[in-house]
């Protein structure tokens, strides 16, 4: 009785909570797929322990699914851009930001546990094993990463604060890290833009929800039964194929998702006994998870969603909606204003102001802008604002270009590795010799780069770039980028550097 009890007031719970996001997306219009998807779990679960006896088992079943997938997607999205995701931690770990200086050393090993970390709990999930341990592991995680995305998402970008330099109190202003960094970049990929920290926050509250019932039923959750696998890892890979495939337009995950699927199953079949089974499947899919984050960092990413991968054209995507002919996003400030009889104060939006000519009025005087713009109406946004290597004329120069141009890219060239200069020095002698152009980009001071080329014997010309955007062309230092007529035709890691023959044969016509 105690038991039918507690699962009637789950269920209570769970109702209420459908019913508040059946408002919330009437109210904001955000009924898309994902968050009906979502909405009518949350509903299901919660109506089925009160129309079955076996309700309970069932709702449990659907937590698991759920929280299971997402977790493996979305920790293949960030081991498939180790780098990328270590960017991101470095904003967070920032003195102006979390003020935790002492992780940022240590960003990309965090950055490939928690990626890891996120995959081995979602197959742990689906798979059943060490249920308590997952559980509570998952409860941990999602509640750090909440706080983690509030904190950000209540960050105040006017705000300041004090560090003492030179026994002198200085105030600098607050970074606020308006992307989470959740998805990466595959939302930008897919739906044009990353989740903003309170919608990430949404997320993880959602999670929650489904997490909740998994600890309750920890005591009964076990090392799938074939009954269990016949259930969960079909109905996972369906939202696997929805979230990875169809949204972001990456099937890979299905494909890690179906083969860590196979060595589950043979491990299960032979089951050699030597350990329990739990720790067999643990042992598997921590050694491919990592694994997967381990060659993505040594190489580059198995899916490029940053819009400087292959094929895609960077002046294309320069071009503003204006351009275009597609409508722009209207962003808009608010503006105190302030009695010039009583000095009283009031808030305006920026349009308003401007609409109805108060700039004219004698009464109110424009006194501040607060806060930052913000998006009133949501538009096409280029996904690259800016790029630059050197100054302009040369920057439009390289992208022009009806020739291909070879561009090493070296956003640190004191970190930049040296084991690899011996071969590039005789690419370029290749590629000088068939007169097509090659070029070093750096955001390295100028006498550094001296140095360095008189260190590795480099004879080619480096250009500045923006250390931000080197970043985000290519996930190593240094990389190298083919370019023609804008657009991307080619991108090497170092550990893969390229032969000037295989280039001309593949690329070069």
């Amino acid at each position: 009785m105690e038991t039918t009890n507690k699962y009637k007031l789950l269920s209570y719970f769970y109702i209420s909570i459908s019913l508040v996001l059946v408002g919330i997306g009437f109210t904001y219009d955000a009924f898309d797929f994902l968050y009906t998807f979502i909405t009518v779990s949350v509903i299901v679960i919660g109506v089925l322990p009160l129309v079955h006896e076996k309700g309970i088992e069932w709702s449990t079943y659907i937590s698991r699914i759920l929280v299971g997938s997402l977790f493996v997607v979305s920790g293949l999205i960030k081991a498939n851009d180790p780098l990328g995701f270590s960017y991101k931690l470095e904003e967070y770990f920032a003195e102006s930001a979390l003020n935790w200086p002492f992780f940022e050393p240590y960003s990309l090993a965090i950055s490939i546990l928690v990626a890891s970390s996120e995959i081995i709990l979602g197959f742990a999930v689906l798979f059943g094993g060490k249920s308590k341990l997952t559980n509570w592991s998952l409860l941990v995680m999602i509640l750090f990463f909440s706080w983690l995305t509030f904190y950000t998402a209540q960050c105040d970008p006017n705000g300041v604060y004090t560090v003492v330099e030179n026994g002198v109190e200085v105030e600098r202003g607050v970074t606020c890290v308006t992307d989470c960094g959740c998805f990466g970049d595959a939302l930008k990929g897919s739906i044009g833009r990353s989740l903003t920290p309170w919608e990430s926050f949404k997320k993880d509250i959602l999670l929650l929800v489904f997490v909740i019932i998994l600890i309750i039923r920890s005591s009964f959750i076990n090392i799938n039964t074939k009954m269990d696998d016949l259930i969960i890892l079909p109905f996972s890979i369906f939202f696997v194929i929805v979230l990875g495939g169809l949204l972001f337009g990456w099937w890979f995950p299905l494909v890690f998702t179906l083969a860590t699927f196979g060595i589950y199953a043979l491990l299960k079949q032979l089951d050699m006994g030597l350990i329990e089974m739990d720790w067999q499947v643990a042992a598997m899919v921590t050694v491919v998870s990592f694994g997967f984050a381990w060659y993505c960092l040594t190489n580059l990413p198995q899916m490029d969603f940053r819009p400087y991968g292959i094929n895609k054209s960077i002046t294309e995507q320069m071009k503003s909606a204006e351009e275009l002919g597609v409508p722009a996003p209207i962003f808009v400030y608010d503006y105190v204003l302030e009695n010039k009889v009583t000095k009283e104060l009031k808030e305006v939006r920026s349009d308003f102001y401007m609409n109805q000519k108060i700039y004219e009025d004698t009464l109110w005087a424009f006194k501040e802008t607060k806060g930052e713009s913000y998006m009133i109406k949501d538009g096409y946004m280029p996904p690259i604002m800016s790029f630059n290597i050197g100054d302009a004329e040369q920057t439009h120069e390289i992208l022009e270009s009806k020739e291909p141009i070879f561009v090493l890219v070296s956003y640190d060239i004191s970190h930049a590795n040296k084991g690899v200069q011996n071969d590039v020095n005789e690419f370029v002698k290749l590629s000088e010799s068939k007169g097509i152009r090659f070029i070093g980009v750096s955001a390295s001071l100028n006498k550094d780069v001296q140095e360095f080329k008189a260190e590795s014997g480099n004879t080619f010309e480096y250009l500045e770039g923006d250390e931000k955007i080197l970043k985000t062309v290519i996930r190593s230092n240094p990389g190298l980028v083919l370019l023609k007529d804008g657009t991307v035709l080619g991108k090497w890691h170092y550990n893969n550097f390229p032969t000037f023959e295989h280039v001309q044969k593949e690329f070069i016509k």
